[in-house]
C-alpha cells in the first residue's frame, strides 16, 4: 500500500470512528435529558442522605461517559501522527479509542495515573 493510500485509509477510518462517536454523544444526550429531569424531581420530592444525590449521580456518569467517549480530545494530536486517532491514544487507555486499540493491538500501553475528579469510581 502506497504512502497516499495509507493516509487515505486513516483519514476515512478516523471519519467512521468520529461519526460513531457523535452519534453515541447524541444518543447519551437523548437518554440523560430525561433521566436527569426525574433524578432532580426525586430529590426535590423525597430528599435522601445528600441533597440533590441522584441528579449529582447522573451528572458524574455523564461526565464519566463523556472522557471515555473523549469525543475531541485526541483530535489535537492526531494530526501530527500517522495513526491519526489511534496514535493520539494509547492502547488500554480509559477512553473508547484506548479500549478499541487494546483490543486491536493485543496489549496496554503505561498510562499517567493523573488525578482524579469527583465522579471518578474510587481507585483499588
Amino acid at each position: 500500500m502506497s504512502t497516499r493510500d495509507r493516509i487515505r485509509w486513516v483519514i476515512v477510518r478516523d471519519l467512521i470512528i468520529f461519526q460513531v462517536k457523535l452519534a453515541m454523544d447524541g444518543a447519551k444526550d437523548i437518554v440523560l435529558a430525561p433521566v436527569s429531569l426525574a433524578a432532580a424531581l426525586l430529590d426535590l420530592a423525597f430528599p435522601g442522605r445528600a441533597p440533590g444525590h441522584r441528579f449529582y449521580f447522573v451528572m458524574c456518569a455523564g461526565e464519566r461517559f463523556d472522557r471515555w467517549l473523549s469525543l475531541f480530545s485526541a483530535a489535537r494530536k492526531a494530526t501530527a501522527r500517522e495513526d491519526g486517532l489511534f496514535g493520539a491514544s494509547p492502547a488500554g487507555a480509559p477512553s473508547l479509542l484506548g479500549r478499541l486499540e487494546a483490543s486491536i493491538v493485543g496489549y496496554e500501553e503505561s498510562m499517567d495515573g493523573g488525578p482524579g475528579t469527583p465522579c471518578d469510581p474510587p481507585r483499588r
